[in-house]
């Protein structure tokens, strides 16, 4: 394989790790509505802030999600929409691949 593929191959590879956690799942889709703190979204979810800026880092570090700092707070929001909508895609899959499990 060429060196481009292997590097492309790789880089989907890190990014489908980023999404390989319910957890980062929840945390992307509260932030596709617009950018969130840590902790609306400890609030939101429900979820320790250990924990959510734990999977904000491997989200921030794979590319999926970038930040912005006011004062002393950070606020997170999805890289790109194209992280959304590749999320509403497989979403589409699972829905169809489970009615034909079920039919």
């Amino acid at each position: 394989m060429s060196d481009l593929k292997t590097e492309f191959a790789d880089l989907h590879a890190q990014i489908c790790k980023g999404l390989a956690d319910p957890k980062r799942l929840l945390i992307l889709n509260a932030l596709r509505d617009g950018e969130r703190s840590v902790s609306d979204l400890c609030d939101e979810l429900g979820l320790p802030q250990a924990n959510v800026s734990q999977h904000l880092a491997v989200l921030r570090d794979r590319g999926l999600a970038v930040t912005r700092r006011d004062g002393q707070r950070i606020f997170y929001t999805v890289s790109s929409p194209k992280i959304i909508q590749a999320m509403d895609l497989l979403r589409e899959v699972m829905s169809e691949q489970h009615a034909t499990l079920t039919s």
